[in-house]
């Protein structure tokens, strides 16, 4: 059976509804292009809001995107802002729109869309015109759906005409992936001290692994040597040891074992060095505190034979003698690092060494250890801790260990699924152990990777073996931490970055409001770092200098380096539970191919474990409906009693397509 052929003096008149074999949905008129032209053209040259805004609307626009950039720039003219991409993109995160536009590498690409800004007004002209055909197609469809309805008056009509006319289409819009998340960048090796940049960068080219293993190695390699003997002074009574933890996660086959064998080489060689150093002081210890035992055992057998007055005297030079060898102290062999190590041994070493101490592994088995591998249950006390600087005591039978201000370091190179282990552990989040880490999670260079390489310079290997070893050797006896301080514009930096990362905390619309236990500690660990780049760029008088703007804005760089990291990492972990949610929700939606659906018949197709409720499905129907993906509809009230008709949801033809 054949359609109908359409009359000749109507063939220009597209059917309300499409013939089979059309699609299910026509797109509305739209000119993308254009619209990228007009933002892009508003953030190139602000002469030209004044001509776009006598042509056309934000509303005009059949992106959302571009209407929210558009409406941003608008404002951000207004405060006598210019809207460049840096401005605009700031505005847009502190309101938490950026991710929802595309990010700020779409914001580049707009820029890139304008061919002259001096058409900024035809390409208004073209983005006003399709949107008054969107309007009229909305008021025609509105006029024939009421002309339709056998119960519709005349006044009925006339209303349907003037909001036909008044409303934006219903027609869907392109939506915005649920993973956002740009692609982390590179660790910014470029801030780093020259002897320390050359060698991480020259190492990654002969091992052919992303630079961020080897530059996040770095920092807790300088955290090694520091830790415990500098501080930084911030304001008041916020002060930041220098001790940091740090994670970098690479599949297997990406020679993390090699790299971190490379980066942590001159710590181990201090590690002898300290130890050949103390081997005498140590020995004279143990043989004087050997002599002084003797000569106590020896006095208590003398008194215990005597009588009389005798006995007393020689009682209490017994006495004395063993208090004088209880007294003495054997010094322990110094230790720079630990590897395997349970939470008690590490505890037990970091009173030995003063307080300090470096976990570094390339495994992730330590998280097993904290987690209780040996003794059943989770001990993180000492690595809480440890990382903050807080007193720690424990009472053993056979002795007492005080720790006043412990300083705790750990590197570690581990695989991405490690992560994903640890994000399950409701105890590492629950304490904050996760929070500490500042995590590294490049993309793999395997496939991509050059048969030949060039090897690291020897002058630049050299170098960087010998100065960790001398910087390492030179802190070593420091038994009062150094204290650094801040310069008044290193201060400004800083306070501007506290201000800049604080909105982002928000529990709605904040960048980092679903990792605030995180990004709470953001500012406090770009401090550490600064105190880190400040030492290895003075290596001979660092701490009689304060940490300059530079320095500061450096370990800024490096801070939001961080922070986007932190973002893929907890993702992984599933710390956003709307955002995990919403993409099982969209895989049951795609899976079903539905137009529209109840609330009731969506949540019976749900996992119990994952929506225990049905109030667990307001907040991922929502995301869904900003990423526009679906729309919520609530049909009217019938006028009868009882509970008012539940919702339905629309949704997007695409998830319809998906599976097609």
């Amino acid at each position: 059976m054949t359609s109908e052929p359409v009359p000749a003096q109507h063939a220009s008149v597209l059917p309300m509804r499409d013939r089979p074999g059309d699609h299910a949905t026509r797109i509305p008129p739209n000119d993308v292009d254009a619209e990228q032209a007009v933002v892009g053209a508003l953030m190139l040259d602000p002469d030209v809001i004044a001509e776009v805004g006598a042509v056309m609307d934000p509303a005009d626009h059949y992106r959302p995107a571009h209407e929210t950039i558009h409406r941003a720039i608008l404002h951000l003219h207004s405060q006598g802002q210019r809207a460049d991409p840096i401005t605009l993109g700031h505005h847009l995160e502190q309101v938490g729109d950026l991710h929802r536009v595309g990010g700020r590498t779409y914001l580049h690409t707009l820029l890139d869309a304008v061919p002259t800004a001096a058409n900024a007004g035809y390409y208004a002209e073209i983005v006003h015109d399709l949107a008054r055909r969107r309007r009229s197609i909305e008021a025609g469809t509105r006029i024939v759906q009421a002309g339709l309805s056998p119960d519709a008056t005349a006044e009925d009509l006339r209303e349907a005409l003037a909001l036909g006319a008044e409303t934006l289409p219903t027609a869907w819009a392109e939506p915005i992936p649920l993973n956002h998340q740009p692609k982390p960048p590179a660790f910014p090796t470029s801030v780093l001290p020259a002897w320390i940049r050359e060698f991480v960068e020259g190492l990654a080219e002969e091992t052919q692994t992303p630079p961020d293993l080897a530059g996040t190695l770095a920092l807790a390699v300088l955290a090694t040597t520091a830790g415990g003997r500098v501080i930084v002074q911030l304001r008041g009574r916020w002060r930041e040891p220098t001790n940091l933890f740090t994670v970098v996660a690479l599949p297997p086959g990406n020679r993390k074992s090699a790299v971190f064998s490379a980066m942590t080489a001159p710590l181990r060689a201090a590690e002898k060095l300290l130890a050949s150093q103390a081997a005498g002081r140590i020995a004279e210890a143990e043989v004087t505190a050997k002599m002084a035992r003797e000569a106590a055992d020896k006095a208590a057998t003398q008194a215990a034979k005597a009588e009389g007055p005798e006995r007393d005297g020689l009682t209490a030079e017994a006495i004395a003698l063993s208090q004088a060898a209880d007294s003495l102290d054997i010094p322990a062999k110094p230790r720079l690092l630990a590897d395997d190590s349970t939470p008690e041994t590490v505890t037990t070493l970091m009173s030995e060494q003063g307080g300090r101490l470096s976990v570094m592994s390339a495994e992730g088995g330590i998280f097993d250890i904290i987690a209780g591998r040996y003794s059943g249950t989770p001990n993180m006390e000492v690595f809480l801790k440890g990382h903050a600087g807080d007193w720690l005591r424990v009472d053993r039978r056979t002795r007492e260990e005080n720790i006043d201000e412990p300083a705790l370091t750990m590197g570690l190179a581990v695989q991405p699924d490690v992560l994903a282990d640890i994000g399950h552990n409701r105890g590492f989040d629950g304490r904050g152990l996760l929070a500490r880490f500042l995590y590294s999670l490049p993309e793999s260079l395997v496939g991509y990777r050059k048969a030949n390489p060039a090897p690291v310079p020897d002058h630049v290997a050299e170098r960087y073996d010998r100065t960790i070893t001398a910087l390492t050797l030179s802190l070593a006896e420091w038994t009062d931490p150094a204290v650094l301080r801040l310069t008044p514009e290193a201060d400004q930096a800083l306070s501007a970055y506290d201000q800049h990362i604080e909105p982002q905390l928000r529990p709605r619309g904040g960048r980092l409001g679903h990792i605030t236990k995180w990004a709470s500690k953001l500012v406090g660990a770009t401090a550490r770092i600064a105190g880190l780049l400040h030492l290895a760029q003075h290596l001979e008088n660092g701490y009689t200098q304060p940490i300059t703007g530079e320095t500061m804005n450096a370990a800024i760089e490096i801070g939001e380096y961080f922070a986007t990291h932190a973002l893929t990492v907890f993702d992984l972990m599933g710390a956003d539970t709307t955002l995990a949610r919403a993409r099982t929700l969209l895989s049951v939606l795609e899976d079903n191919g539905w137009e529209s659906v109840s609330r009731r018949d969506l949540f019976a197709k749900l996992s119990r474990s994952e929506f225990p409720s049905v109030g667990d499905l307001e907040p991922v129907t929502v995301l869904l409906e900003e990423h526009g993906y679906l729309r919520i509809a609530t049909p009217p009230r019938t006028g009868k009693r009882g509970r008012p008709p539940a919702p339905r949801y629309l949704l997007h033809p695409q998830l319809r397509e998906a599976k097609a």
